[in-house]
């Protein structure tokens, strides 16, 4: 998960602190790892090299921040390293956060919290790494929480690229084996006595054989098939 990078830095303390009054009973967090070369998509780049992956991953970011600004939520950037301003992330659309934890279930708990403690009454995370999420889907996956305690996007790898919940459901974030193809069979054990919705599987960017099926990447392609 990630975002494209600035050289801006010297507004991150007060990016950090902001307090954003809620404009919407709805919050849609993005998780967004920082772009640096050799630190994203690491399983891809052993085949077609830190560049090209890292390319590949500003690709995703680019396409994620494009279907995020017009879902019909309040839209919070949690960036992994750094807090960037004027980036791929339009600061007039999206507000800025920072991880906080010490692995992937730690961190999203905390994020799910602090938007439930400013009285969002829906949110939903998704991550950075799909060509195929459209803003259709994320505002789908809003309006099926009018009806189910729980939505979940399955991905093809055994994880998910989406989870939206009303209320915090914290058991969802500890015990896991995160980066696994076991994560969803290991989430819906904790959800046996919740309404869930499952929206269409997808699948999300993460080796070189997930690359193949999409002709905005072919020219990654052409000199490893």
């Amino acid at each position: 998960m990630g975002f494209l990078t600035s050289n801006d830095n010297e507004n991150d303390d007060e990016a950090i602190a902001t307090f954003h009054f809620p404009t919407s009973k709805k919050a849609l967090i993005i998780f967004a790892r920082n772009p640096e070369l050799g630190k994203c998509k690491t399983r891809l780049a052993k085949t077609i090299g830190d560049e090209n992956a890292l390319d590949i991953y500003r690709t995703l970011l680019q396409h994620t921040a494009k279907i995020s600004e017009n879902v019909k939520a309040d839209r919070f950037v949690f960036y992994s390293e750094h807090i960037h301003k004027n980036d791929t992330w339009d600061d007039n659309n999206f507000r800025k956060k920072l991880q906080q934890g010490d692995d992937l279930g730690e961190r999203m708990h905390n994020a799910f919290s602090e938007l439930f403690q400013n009285n969002y009454q829906k949110v939903i995370i998704i991550g950075s790494d799909l060509l195929d999420l459209t803003t259709e889907m994320i505002n789908d996956a809003f309006d099926e929480l009018e009806h189910h305690d729980t939505v979940i996007g399955p991905a093809k790898d055994g994880g998910y690229y989406l989870l939206g919940m009303k209320t915090l459901q914290t058991e969802l974030f500890q015990n896991k084996a995160w980066g696994t193809s076991t994560v969803l069979e290991a989430s819906l054990k904790n959800l046996t006595n919740k309404s869930v919705y499952f929206l269409e599987e997808l699948n999300d960017i993460d080796t070189f054989e997930d690359i193949k099926d999409y002709p905005q990447l072919k020219k990654y392609r052409m000199h490893y098939d």
